[in-house]
C-alpha cells in the first residue's frame, strides 16, 4: 500500500497503486474498488480509489490528428502541457483549459474541467466527440452523443466513476499565436467587480481577481482580467509566434511552517498585487498564453505552502439571481477570519454539459483555506450559504463536503446512479470520493 492524496495533500490514504502499460493490463487492473488517477492534480480524494488506484500517465500517445479539422484522438494520460506543447506550434490549442496544464486529459474530461471561458464556450467536455471507456463489467466501450449518450453524459463530469477513461477524440482551437491580448480592469469593490465580469461576457477570456482580505467599503475589491487571442500582427518585432511552456523557474522545497500564511502577509501580499495590477488597468498587453492560464505552473510544488497538513479548496457556484447577496456573506465570513488564500478567484459560469457537471449559470469563487483549528467547521457554515442559495461545490476540488451538502446540488444525482449501475451493476469501480458521497453505507 502506498499513502496518496490529492494536490490539496488533505486527506492522505493509503491506496494499492498500480501503473499498467498496456490496456489489457488496465482490465487486469480494475479490481472491487478501483478507480483511475491522472496526474493527480484533483485537489481532494477523487482520484484515489477506495482500494485500488490505476496510474494512467503512461498511456500519452497521440493515436491521429487531422490539421484540417483540428481533431485528434490519443489517450487519456496526455498531459494538456504536451498538448500545448506539441500542437500549438503547429497552431493549434485546447478550447478549454483549467488553472495549470499539468493535469491528463482523461482527468480533465472526468472533471469536465472549466477554464476562463466557460460562459462563452463551455467546459472541456463540450469539445470532446468520442471516449473509449473501460467498464467495471469489464466491456470495453466508445461512448459519444450519438452512441451510448447516456454513458457519455455521465462520464463527463462523472469523476471517474463510470469506467477507466482509455482515450477520447477531441477537437482543438485554430490559432495564429501562443499570445493572449490582456485588458486589465480595476475594481474597487465586489459590486464593481461583478459589473465588470457582466460586461466581460463579449469577452473570449474573463476571471477576476479578488483581494479577500479587504473589508469594509472595499469588500470585494478585484482584478479583471480579460482575455482574447492574439494575432501575428500584434507581436512585437521578432517575437515567436508560439513561446515555449518553461518549466517551473522556482520550487517550494520544503513544507513551509503554518505561521507563514497570517493575516498580516496575506493582507501586505493582497495590497501590493492590487496595487501592482491596479497601475496596468485601461490598457490592453499582449503576454504569453503560459501566465495568462497557469499562473502557478511557474512555482513548482506550490502546494507546500500550506504546510505539511496541507490546504482545502473550497469551490461554489451560486446562481446569478441573488449571486451578489450570498458572496459578499461569504467574503466577508473569510476576510473577518483573516486566513484565506492568496490566490481567490471569481469567475462567471455557463450551463455545464454533463450530468454531474459542476457549472451552472451564475458565479463560482474559489478560496483556498490551510488545515488547520475550526477549518472544517467554518466550511460547513460556508456550505450552508451556498446550499440556501440553490448552488453546490466542486467535486474535483473537494476533500471534505458533507453527502446532504452534495445531493442537495446535483438534483440529477438519481439519473447519474442508475446509468453508472447499468455500467457497472456490481459496483467495482469506486474511489475515496465516492464512499463519501455517492456509495451506499
Amino acid at each position: 500500500m502506498t499513502l496518496v492524496s490529492g494536490w490539496g495533500r488533505f486527506p492522505v490514504v493509503d491506496s494499492d497503486v498500480l501503473r499498467p502499460r498496456s490496456f489489457e493490463a488496465v482490465g487486469e487492473a480494475v479490481v472491487a474498488g478501483s478507480v483511475a488517477r491522472g496526474n493527480g492534480r484533483a485537489y481532494g480524494d477523487a482520484a484515489i480509489g477506495a482500494v485500488r488506484t490505476i496510474g494512467m500517465t503512461g498511456f500519452d500517445r497521440v493515436r491521429s490528428f487531422d490539421p484540417a479539422t483540428g481533431r485528434i484522438r490519443l489517450e487519456a494520460g496526455v498531459l494538456l502541457a504536451d498538448l500545448i506543447d506539441t500542437f500549438g506550434p503547429r497552431g493549434f490549442l485546447p478550447f478549454v483549459v483549467p488553472g495549470t496544464r499539468f493535469v491528463s486529459v482523461g482527468g480533465a474530461i472526468a472533471a469536465d474541467v472549466h477554464g476562463k471561458n466557460h460562459h462563452c464556450e463551455g467546459g472541456f467536455g463540450r469539445h470532446v466527440e468520442s471516449i473509449l471507456l473501460r467498464t467495471g463489467q469489464g466491456d470495453t466501450i466508445e461512448i459519444s452523443r450519438e452512441q451510448n449518450s447516456d454513458a457519455f453524459f455521465a462520464t463527463v463530469g462523472g469523476m471517474g466513476l463510470t469506467g477507466v477513461i482509455l482515450e477520447a477524440t477531441m477537437r482543438l482551437r485554430p490559432v495564429e499565436t501562443g499570445w493572449i491580448r490582456e485588458r486589465v480592469i480595476s475594481a474597487s469593490d465586489l459590486d464593481a467587480a461583478m459589473r465588470a465580469l457582466d460586461v466581460g461576457d463579449a469577452a473570449t477570456y474573463s476571471v477576476a481577481w479578488i483581494d479577500c482580505a479587504a473589508r469594509g467599503q472595499n469588500l470585494g475589491r478585484s482584478l479583471i482580467y480579460l482575455g482574447e487571442h492574439a494575432g501575428k500582427g500584434e507581436l512585437a518585432a521578432g517575437a515567436d509566434a508560439f513561446p515555449l511552456g518553461k518549466k517551473p523557474g522556482l520550487s517550494v522545497p520544503i513544507d513551509l511552517p503554518s505561521m507563514t500564511l497570517n493575516r498580516t502577509s496575506i493582507r501586505a501580499f493582497n495590497e501590493l498585487y492590487y496595487r501592482m495590477g491596479a497601475r496596468r488597468a485601461g490598457t490592453s498587453h499582449v503576454v504569453s498564453l503560459y501566465p495568462y492560464f497557469f499562473p502557478l505552473d511557474a512555482i513548482a510544488a506550490w502546494n507546500r505552502i500550506y504546510g505539511r497538513r496541507g490546504f482545502l479548496q473550497h469551490q461554489c457556484v451560486i446562481p446569478q439571481d441573488g449571486a451578489r447577496g450570498v458572496l459578499g456573506e461569504i467574503l466577508d465570513r473569510v476576510a473577518r477570519r483573516g486566513d484565506a488564500s492568496f490566490l481567490a478567484v471569481l469567475k462567471k459560469l455557463g450551463q455545464g454539459d454533463g450530468i454531474l457537471s459542476f457549472p451552472l449559470p451564475g458565479y463560482t469563487l474559489a478560496l483556498d483555506f490551510p488545515v488547520k483549528g475550526d477549518i472544517l467547521s467554518f466550511l460547513d457554515e460556508i456550505d450552508r450559504l451556498v446550499v440556501a442559495a440553490g448552488g453546490r461545490l466542486y467535486l474535483a476540488k473537494d476533500a471534505r463536503q458533507s453527502r446532504a451538502t452534495f445531493e442537495a446540488g446535483y438534483p440529477a444525482l438519481s439519473r447519474f446512479n442508475a446509468i453508472r449501475k447499468a455500467l457497472d451493476p456490481d459496483g467495482v469501480i469506486r474511489s475515496k470520493l465516492s464512499q463519501r458521497l455517492f456509495d451506499e453505507v
